[in-house]
């Protein structure tokens, strides 16, 4: 155990000393903001010039009634069709209305000189179909119909309480959008972080079998302590990251934030943390937006949230990092290792996949078996989670998870204390499996 410890000291200081891990560590809550709000953003600036359509009336009802915008301007005309679209091609388009067009809503036609988009799309017959509706409603006759419409028209605003964890008045309100987003944060995590660091493990052993360091060091260490030395060590780094963004959310969400929030709605935002049920009713605010930061600045939340990611991240990386280091052995390249490391991440990549389909319905028979099975278990419960689903099944799938890691470590050793050795060829899978069934 003595040299396991010291290879475990070497592989983390390393690594934690590099100025890489520094970088990482700060800009991935950066990144993982970007990718959340970088969609909206290239919605809001992916937009390009006003674009000028033609409009051809016959029915006279709805060119009137079109209302230009910041992507499209509407310009009505008096030519026909056929005029229209060989004399103004410096517009966009032709947008013909039949006179049919309340019998016959299909009778509208684009003749664009461009490609067209979905936008575009959507932008006219969005339009026309609620002009449509309007001219429909007139025939009724009913007097200041729009302004019913406006008076009629509600916002129902609904709010989730967990029956089977509290009967009593009083509860916490649940929010599936907040517990949606936090899955999706928190299972992407895990897919990075199973990825990133079992890579590296793989290309430290690739490198250090390249430059025969391991040669040197097998003759005073076995080969099953190095490699588990190797893993436990860049485990750590992978804990002490963790840890780190998990102290700098704790210390956003309950000294930060607070200071920064109006008062009214930190006190909105108190009175859900009580369970008070009138608390998303408090003045014109979103209760969705209190139920967010009610869950960020619930320190037990945060905690509860972290410990799971700790556990997970760390039983998620033993396991795959093992399988790994056996890749990393088996071949003497990072090109060769591309055909071995394929059966390793494609579980990684199908538990990415389940995950968004686990969060439409966490409590699924779906949901339940992978986040169960340990190849798809960390990124699958991780994205659970935030529903607080039963205690049970979390200590389930990490026991399962974990005695999972002690017989893969057992696999991967027998495959390690023979690929260290072995040079200037790439093994089949056959050939992996004899090395498996090799007696020391």
């Amino acid at each position: 155990m003595s040299n396991v410890s010291i290879i475990i000291q070497r592989e983390f200081n390393e690594r934690v000393r590099k100025k890489s891990f520094i970088i990482t560590t700060i800009l991935m809550p950066v990144l993982m903001i970007v990718l959340m709000i970088a969609p909206a953003l290239i919605m809001e600036y992916s937009r390009g010039e006003q674009k000028t359509i033609a409009v051809i009336d016959d029915s006279g009802l709805v060119a009137p009634q079109l209302q230009s915008n910041e992507e499209l301007r509407f310009e009505p005309t008096d030519l026909t069709t056929e005029e229209a679209r060989r004399s103004l091609t410096d517009r966009f388009g032709v947008l013909y209305i039949g006179s049919d067009i309340l019998e016959n809503p299909s009778d509208v036609k684009l003749y664009a000189n461009a490609s067209s988009s979905l936008s575009i799309e959507s932008n006219i017959t969005g339009q026309i179909e609620d002009i449509l509706e309007a001219e429909k409603l007139k025939a009724y006759h009913i007097d200041n119909l729009q302004q019913i419409l406006d008076e009629v028209k509600t916002t129902v605003t609904l709010q989730t309480f967990r029956n089977d964890k509290s009967q009593e008045a009083e509860s916490q309100a649940q929010s599936s959008t907040v517990a949606t987003a936090a899955g999706y944060i928190l299972g992407f995590v895990l897919y990075m972080f199973l990825l990133i660091y079992g890579s590296m493990v793989m290309q430290s052993v690739i490198e250090e079998k390249n430059n025969r360091v391991l040669e040197v060091v097998v003759s005073s260490v076995r080969p099953f302590d190095l490699m588990l030395g190797k893993i436990l060590g860049v485990a750590l780094v992978a804990v002490v990251q963790v840890l780190i963004w998990g102290v700098l959310i704790f210390a956003v969400g309950a000294i930060v934030l607070p200071q920064l929030m109006p008062a009214e709605m930190m006190a909105g935002v108190q009175a859900m943390q009580q369970g008070m049920p009138d608390a998303a009713a408090m003045g014109d605010m979103d209760p969705e937006m209190l139920q967010a930061v009610a869950a960020v600045t619930d320190t037990g939340y945060i905690l509860k949230i972290f410990v799971c990611l700790l556990l997970f991240v760390f039983g998620g990386y033993l396991l795959y990092s093992a399988m790994f280091a056996a890749v990393g052995s088996a071949v003497d390249n990072v090109q060769d290792a591309s055909q071995l490391q394929m059966p390793v991440t494609l579980p990684i990549i199908l538990a990415l996949l389940m995950m968004l389909a686990v969060i439409k319905d966490p409590n699924s028979s779906l949901a339940f078996w992978f986040s169960i099975i340990p190849f798809t278990s960390p990124v699958v419960m991780m994205a659970r989670i935030p529903y607080d689903i039963p205690l049970w099944e979390i200590v389930l799938s990490l026991v399962i998870l974990y005695a999972s890691f002690v017989a893969m470590v057992w696999f991967a050793g027998k495959i390690y204390r023979v690929g260290i050795f072995m040079y200037g060829k790439k093994p089949t899978f056959k050939e992996l499996l004899k090395w498996v069934r090799y007696k020391y």
